[in-house]
């Protein structure tokens, strides 16, 4: 392996990795991607971050860098990019927020489900993918591990059919958008194009179930997943003018359905996780500058019953999810213009809330800040 070249530390598989990788081959920002199955990920990478967690970025320092948002905004204050991820307009920025948010809080749950209530139809290929680097009797308890994850996500016998519902719609709403638009936010990725890349390719677009139905039911939104791997903007279908970004009232002729779709599927979870974080700070067990679990690999503070398009499950409480909240709300600042938009759709409860805490990743982790 070239010593003077960037590791990224990732799967083929990996949710998060995707996310990484696809902006890496964006920028055109030469990396080799090992497992972390490979000895210097135990012997370095672990001992620094103090988990076993994908992706990271080692570059050829020796710095290393964990989580996508960290990954991103290393490589952006390079002023070295090619296209920035952030829109210069504030309106598209706070856009881009909101699918972060909702890649994180919304799609994990649908990724998940079409990944592990699937598990029979699809055994094979899964088991082939988180053998990769190791070996079988490894990955099936790895797979155990993750399908175990299910409850805490929401995934149950009363949202399956919710989330199924709610991923018929998603695909429907985006081919309509890609049918204009090359991206989320006219001919260039943003930040909202990588993290819904996430899930939509790694889980949704590549495990065999839900790659068939994205293929049939929408294939302008799998075509995206492509062109979100290339290393140009594969701009082949669209005509480019150059402009980069489109103009708000232009996407807002496509990307309002998808704005009530998020309102109306997460904003009962995150006022319930909300109320939960209040009395969690007011309970005294929230202080700046300590981390927010007791282990670094620890994703939860607690569990609170909450709703999913009207389906009821007990879920859990991830810090991180706050963490991107704050970036919207940080967005919204600058742009009114989106007030009314969000107004319709309930989504002003995410910019004009205070949250009681900050969360702020120092060291490789989440922890509580003033």
């Amino acid at each position: 392996m070239d010593e003077d070249i960037i590791r990224l530390y990732g799967l083929p598989h990996s949710l998060y990795t995707a996310k990484a990788r696809a902006y890496l081959r964006k920028q055109g920002i030469a990396y080799d991607e090992v497992p972390p199955t490979d000895a210097r990920f135990a012997e370095r990478i672990v001992p620094a971050i103090g988990r076993a967690i994908i992706p990271v970025v080692e570059l050829p320092d020796g710095t290393i860098i964990q989580d996508t948002v960290d990954i991103i905004d290393h490589f952006e204050r390079m002023a070295e990019v090619r296209w920035s991820a952030y829109p210069v307009d504030p309106a598209l920025r706070m856009l881009a927020h909101l699918f972060e948010l909702y890649a994180v809080v919304g799609l994990t749950r649908h990724a998940m489900h079409y990944r592990w209530s699937y598990l029979d139809e699809q055994r094979a290929f899964l088991t082939q993918a988180f053998a990769s680097g190791g070996d079988e009797a490894r990955a099936q308890a790895t797979m155990g591990r993750m399908q175990s994850y299910l409850p805490m996500l929401g995934v149950n016998a009363e949202t399956i059919p919710a989330i199924e519902e709610s991923f018929r719609e998603l695909l429907d709403t985006l081919d309509r958008h890609f049918a204009r638009h090359a991206y989320l936010l006219g001919n260039r990725p943003s930040i909202g194009d990588y993290a819904l890349f996430g899930p939509l390719f790694a889980h949704l677009g590549r495990d065999p179930v839900p790659l068939a139905i994205m293929q049939h039911r929408a294939p302008r939104v799998f075509r995206w997943t492509e062109r979100m791997h290339a290393p140009d903007l594969d701009l082949v279908e669209y005509a480019d003018d150059g402009s980069g970004f489109a103009p708000l009232p232009d996407l807002l002729a496509t990307l309002d359905p998808l704005l009530g779709q998020i309102g109306g599927e997460i904003l009962p979870d995150l006022r319930d996780r909300l109320a939960f974080l209040r009395a969690f700070v007011a309970d005294g067990k929230a202080h700046p500058g300590e981390p927010v679990t007791a282990k670094p690999h620890q994703r939860v503070i607690g569990e609170v019953e909450t709703r999913f398009r009207g389906a009821a499950y007990r879920g859990g409480v991830q810090p991180y999810a706050f963490f991107l909240w704050q970036r919207l709300i940080g967005a919204a600042a600058d742009a009114p213009e989106l007030a009314d938009v969000f107004g319709r759709h309930g989504l002003d409860f995410l910019t004009d809330c205070d949250l009681p805490i900050r969360v702020e990743r120092r060291g490789h982790i989440e922890v509580w800040a003033a």
